[in-house]
């Protein structure tokens, strides 16, 4: 009995405490020894609720440690909390009371090493890589001169005006920029809208759609330029139907997007010379081409027309080719008549010599039919042969005439003359004849004249020397000579 009597009196001396008392001495007592700390430990599970806190775990080999990221601390982190992530995380330990557990808020979260990220990167580019997104067979061929130059990038950094600074002294062309932050919290999906909103973009709309996309950033440390190794824009970019060239960072950086664009610039200056050409070197190029092409022209026109002369000399002239058919025209038409008379007295002979020799009447009657019959048919072949020879005179007469139009007479008849030398040969220079030389003047209708060469000049010089009533008398003088020239035609 007094060994519970002095139990119930120890107890009495032992202060009491509520739940809510523990917890709140347990919080002050885990805040107060742990109020910044900082810790080094693999990201596990990663919670992104509505709300835009993120929940995660904090782990090691041995133990888990529960960790929250409020809302706007969440949105200034350097980089996106990923699962298998080892980083450092800053903050202070407190007690989450309605489980009874103690959680870490992280204030500041950085990678433990860029070997951490280095090793998320390389995870990451053989995930993407085995599912096909930077197969060269996706990569689009960028237009030789696109009309309108799409822009992912920050409106206030140098790099736009480095671009459009760039375009305007090769090529100006129009440009739209769509402005997005290049770093931090919502980068990631900013660009990735971006790149699909340009695609969205009708053709043939009020807002003319890009024919390429600049993707650009300038230079930064690795995990400033870390948002260009997010999923969400290694994906967007792969998916584009607009070609695109990825501008992030200096040569020496190398992101994830640049495996999944198009092409890749070593710096946004550098994209904006891949996407147009230079106009004075296209305007020389165009140029030369434009001389080659006369050159060319001007030497196939030359030998066509060197050609055309040397197959014209062999050619044969008109009278050449009309003498022999008009010879062999005349032969036959002259032998035709002959024959068709001869042919006809024959057979008249041959009939009377056959009648001769019939002695009775009753063959008188038939003879004196078959001697109508032939005379008809004497008289149509004479028709007949009439209506031959007055066609192949018609056909001879009309070959007459054009070869007399084409003759050098009718050219003479036109008010020109023949000069000749002494040798019978055609003038064409003044410069060719000697003083004292004897030329033959041929006119119309055979007239000829005879000169001897007094003075030569050009034709400039004649008209000016010339006096002005030297045309009449030279005119009357040539009428005279004409008329009391003697001799023949020229070539008789």
């Amino acid at each position: 009995m007094s060994q519970f009597q002095d139990t119930d009196n120890r107890n009495a001396n032992v202060q009491e405490f509520s739940v809510s008392d523990i917890s709140g001495l347990v919080k002050r007592q885990i805040e107060d020894g742990f109020a910044h700390i900082r810790v080094r430990a693999e990201l596990g599970r990663v919670s992104r609720p509505a709300s835009g806190h993120l929940y995660l775990d904090l782990k090691d080999e041995k133990a888990v440690l529960s960790g929250v990221i409020w809302k706007g601390t969440a949105q200034k982190l350097p980089l996106q909390p990923e699962q298998g992530l080892e980083v450092i995380c800053t903050g202070k330990l407190t007690t989450f009371a309605g489980q009874s557990k103690y959680q870490m808020i992280i204030e500041y979260m950085e990678p433990a090493g860029v070997g951490a990220l280095m090793a998320l990167l390389e995870e990451r580019k053989k995930k993407l890589t085995t599912e096909g997104l930077f197969e060269p067979s996706r990569k689009k061929t960028l237009p030789f001169l696109p009309q309108t130059i799409g822009v992912v990038t920050s409106p206030s950094g140098a790099v736009i005006r480095d671009i459009i600074h760039r375009l305007e002294d090769r090529f100006p062309r129009h440009v739209l920029v769509w402005p997005v932050r290049v770093q931090g919290e919502n980068c990631a999906e900013e660009v990735s809208r971006a790149i699909a909103g340009f695609n969205a973009i009708k053709p043939g709309g009020t807002t003319p759609r890009p024919d390429i996309l600049i993707v650009a950033r300038g230079g930064g440390s690795f995990e400033d330029l870390w948002e260009f190794n997010e999923e969400i824009v290694v994906r967007t970019v792969a998916q584009s139907d607009i070609p695109i060239i990825s501008a992030i960072g200096h040569e020496t950086d190398t992101t994830l997007i640049d495996f999944a664009a198009d092409i890749r610039a070593p710096t946004p200056t550098a994209a904006a010379e891949m996407a147009v050409p230079v106009r004075a070197d296209l305007t020389a190029g165009l140029m030369d081409l434009t001389r080659r092409m006369m050159r060319s022209s001007h030497a196939v026109l030359t030998i066509r027309r060197d050609r055309l002369t040397g197959l014209s000399r062999g050619m044969p002239r008109l009278e050449d080719i009309l003498a022999i058919p008009r010879q062999l025209f005349d032969s036959i038409s002259s032998r035709l008549g002959r024959a068709l008379t001869a042919n006809l007295t024959s057979q008249q002979a041959q009939f009377e010599r056959i009648a001769g020799d019939l002695s009775f009447k009753p063959m008188l009657g038939h003879i004196r039919q078959s001697r109508q019959s032939i005379s008809g048919l004497h008289h149509r072949a004479a028709l007949a042969g009439d209506r031959q020879i007055k066609d192949a005179a018609q056909k001879l007469a009309a070959v007459s005439k054009q070869l007399d139009l084409l003759s050098y007479e009718s050219v003479l008849e036109r008010g020109f003359a023949l000069v000749l030398d002494a040798q019978g040969v055609p003038l064409r220079q003044a410069s060719k004849v000697k003083l004292g030389s004897l030329l033959d003047i041929h006119l119309a209708k055979g007239e000829k004249l005879s000169a001897r060469v007094e003075t030569t000049s050009t034709t400039e010089e004649s008209v000016k020397k010339r006096p002005k009533h030297a045309s009449k008398s030279k005119n009357e003088k040539t009428k005279n000579e004409t008329k009391n020239s003697q001799q023949g035609k020229l070539f008789e």
